[in-house]
């Protein structure tokens, strides 16, 4: 049914000035903000939790919008920094069955909201009727008149070549003796679209609720880690002596000739001596026992303070900026744990939880006891005293941004509560929005997913502990498919100083394969130093390293054979060369046979985007990576990519490009055999090219 003449007329006079004074609010009575905005996507929790996003995405968000009636409807995507008042707009548009889309670019490092607001389309519905009208023979003397009146009042909102736009149309009618003419004045492309840009939006209807976005530096989304002992960087494995900060540096061209993008410090704070840990964790310690980096402070200060034996804070910076000339970043661990001889315990006892007897506690993870580390007990009844706790961690982790910090591996963050984490972080990057915190925990998946939404830039995962082809498979699609890709960035870490994974003991084939995996599944990888050794020395049956480096120092030949740099250093190179690889959401698993073989690709989307989904159906750019999970059998595997989401046809010839090695061959058809051994060469890393005249 067309809209009646007099719910146009009462419409223009809106939109010339003439109805009531202030429009009601939505849900007041008598309100004309009407419309339905519902749906939204993405939002997290009704808008509880920001969805994440890195400078140079855009962020596109759909939702359904509709109204009573037939008028037309437009709407806009807004967005603003949390410091601004003004909201930028972006034309969202009506895609399918009510459901409408927008999108816009994100520019700066910084917190957003965002929200929706669409009003009616007066001279759009007005058109419409119009040519409906002209179509069936009527005539359209009053709608033309309505038209005139539609078209001042855009004048009047108007500026600049749109006001002359509108200005001329209303000329041409005014001179116009027929109807035909006028109609062609008044209807025309040019000046709708005028009229449309100035819209009477007194009674439009805004979203009930702005939404949160943060938009962190790329780093927060992509970069490949390396985790080094400073004190364990001696020249002579014959003779490991400690060393300090400034003699680590000679690691640093090597560690920067791999690609890596952040070097990761355990703790440098200073070592307790109460209950100081010995070699493998025992519990009498030698004489010169260095200590675990995480039994933290002595009287030497703190977690503000940097070991004497690392050379103190000025060996610090000279590390960090050493660092930054390699191209690099230093993260440090902040771990929330003092030794017993931390300067807080005498300061602050009632910052640590206490037995019956009065004495403080030390932690415990049954069967393993840790008496030279005291937790902080964040959950004890006086609310000062919680209130001075969390004012205190934050003023730690500012004085180190302070120093030049941007990036801290937190350790154990679900041992802490979940609004703690909310509020430090939101308060540290309120003033430094480049700073990027990885969570460390690796616990049950609702908290996992909880640190991520309340403020974690990155998070570790369960890739060290997902084996099979069919296990990857399903977890990197919840990670990339799933709701997770809008808050959780996961950093697959091949290994940690506190896991040493069983699958490692099958040797340099199980090695290759999960360096491979991790670097080219996520954006973002890490190793701790060693694996490039193939170091898997177990103690007993454990999932523990023999003599760790957390209770002794090491020294290591970097050189020494067999090792698996040059395949390090060419997976960072590729990454580096390929933004499909500094992705997350570029991920598609791919056909192949073998049951152990895993088989994706990772591409960049080309020509049109759907409006609604964000998806593409043709692919640039690609990256090909098979696997073959077995590192006990070799496999024969026939690869089937998707040939024509790439642009090839299934029956054209096309190059297959190694990427690590630079070889290719010429190719045709979707059935590329592979010999996938895992004592020569158990993966593939490679693109697919048209043949170059």
């Amino acid at each position: 049914m067309a809209i009646t003449r007099p719910t146009h007329r009462r419409a223009t006079q809106a939109a010339l000035g003439g109805a009531d004074d202030a429009e009601p609010a939505a849900g007041e009575i008598g309100t004309r903000r009407a419309i339905v905005i519902e749906r939204i996507d993405p939002e997290l929790d009704g808008g509880r939790h920001a969805v994440k996003r890195v400078v140079g995405d855009e962020l596109r968000v759909t939702a359904d919008i509709f109204s009573h009636g037939h008028d037309l409807l437009d709407a806009v995507l807004l967005l603003r920094r949390e410091e601004d008042e003004i909201w930028l707009e972006s034309p969202m548009r009506l895609i399918d069955n009510d459901r409408w889309s927008g999108s816009v670019p994100l520019a700066h490092n910084a917190r957003h909201r965002y929200t929706i607001e669409s009003w009616r389309d007066l001279i759009g519905s007005w058109r419409a009727e119009l040519e409906q009208k002209v179509a069936a023979g009527q005539a359209v003397e009053v709608e033309l008149e309505e038209g005139r009146l539609l078209v001042e009042a855009a004048l009047s909102r108007a500026g600049g070549e749109d006001a002359s736009t509108l200005a001329k149309a209303l000329e041409r009618s005014r001179a116009s003796p027929g109807a035909s003419a006028r109609r062609a004045a008044l209807a025309g492309e040019a000046v709708l679209a005028a009229a449309r840009r100035h819209p009477d939006r007194t009674s439009a209807t805004r979203l009930d609720r702005e939404l949160p976005l943060v938009v962190d530096r790329e780093l927060a989304r992509t970069g490949a880690w390396y985790e080094l002992f400073p004190r364990s960087q001696g020249q002579d494995p014959a003779n490991p002596i400690p060393t300090t900060l400034g003699e680590a540096e000679w690691r640093l061209p090597d560690i920067a000739a791999m690609g890596f993008d952040v070097v990761y410090l355990p703790p440098i704070h200073p070592i307790g001596r109460t209950h100081r840990k010995g070699r493998n964790n025992a519990l009498a310690a030698e004489p010169d026992a260095p200590g675990s980096p995480w039994a933290i402070g002595s009287e030497e200060g703190g977690h503000e303070a940097v070991a004497p034996e690392l050379g103190g804070l000025p060996a610090f910076n000279h590390f960090r900026a050493a660092a930054e000339r390699h191209g690099m970043e230093v993260a440090l661990d902040l771990a929330m744990q003092a030794s017993p001889d931390h300067p807080w315990v005498q300061e602050h006892p009632e910052w640590f939880r206490h037995a019956p007897d009065g004495s403080i506690k030390y932690a415990e993870n049954p069967p393993k006891k840790y008496q030279d580390i005291y937790p902080f007990d964040f959950d004890q009844p006086d609310r000062r005293t919680r209130a001075e706790l969390w004012e205190a961690w934050l003023g730690v982790v500012l004085t180190w941004v302070g120093r030049g910090v941007k990036i801290f591996r937190v350790d154990n963050p679900h041992t802490k509560p979940v609004p703690f984490w909310e509020w430090l972080i939101g308060e540290v990057q309120r003033d430094h929005p480049d700073v990027v915190l990885l969570s460390e925990a690796f616990t049950r998946p609702k908290m996992m997913r909880a640190l991520a939404k309340v403020g974690f830039s990155q998070s570790y995962t369960y890739f060290t502990w997902r084996d099979t082809a069919g296990e990857l498979r399903d977890y990197l699609t919840e990670l990339t498919q799933s709701e997770m890709r809008e808050y959780f960035r996961g950093n697959l870490f091949t290994n940690t100083p506190d896991i040493n994974p069983h699958h490692l003991d099958n040797g340099r084939g199980a090695f290759q394969v999960r360096a491979v995996l991790a670097a080219t599944l996520a954006a973002s990888w890490g190793i701790y130093s060693g694996f490039e050794l193939l170091e898997r020395d177990r103690l007993e049956d454990r999932e523990e390293y023999d003599h760790s480096e957390k209770y002794e120092i090491r020294a290591r030949d970097w050189e020494a054979r067999p090792n698996i740099k040059r395949l390090v250093s060419a997976l960072n190179r590729v990454r580096h060369e390929s933004v499909a690889l500094q992705r997350n959401d570029t991920l598609a698993f791919q056909d192949v046979t073998g049951a152990e073989v895993l088989f994706y690709r990772k591409a960049l989307p080309a020509g049109e985007i759907d409006p609604l989904t964000g998806g593409a159906s043709r692919f640039r750019d690609p990256v090909f990576v098979a696997a073959n999970c077995d590192f006990k059998a070799s496999v024969r595997a026939i690869l089937h990519p998707n040939l024509p989401a790439i642009g090839i046809g299934w029956d054209e010839p096309y190059q297959m490009v190694d990427l690590l090695t630079g070889r290719w061959r010429r190719l045709r058809g979707a059935d590329i055999p592979v010999e996938l051994d895992p004592t020569r060469l158990p993966y593939r890393v490679f693109t697919i090219r048209p043949l170059q005249d």
